[in-house]
């Protein structure tokens, strides 16, 4: 049986923080290029927010050019 798809991910905000870092963006810039509030990313990157919907979590996995079927943004 298939799963349906989640509602929410919990991500790994030190592993977020640590891809930025490594392709060179500040927040403000991953926030824009993902079109989240860089206040928001600083939130998930400090572990505050732990639960992207969906359509955030792709965003921002698109923005840190991470493959879809690559988890380590996930906790």
């Amino acid at each position: 049986m298939e799963q349906p798809p989640a509602t929410t991910y919990q991500v790994d905000g030190a592993e977020i923080r640590t891809r930025r870092k490594e392709l060179g963006m500040s927040q403000a810039e991953c926030a824009a290029s993902a079109r989240i509030a860089r206040p928001y990313l600083s939130q998930i990157e400090n572990g505050t927010r732990r639960h992207l919907r969906p359509p955030t979590y792709k965003a921002l996995r698109t923005t840190l050019q991470i493959p879809q079927d690559d988890s380590r943004l996930l906790a």
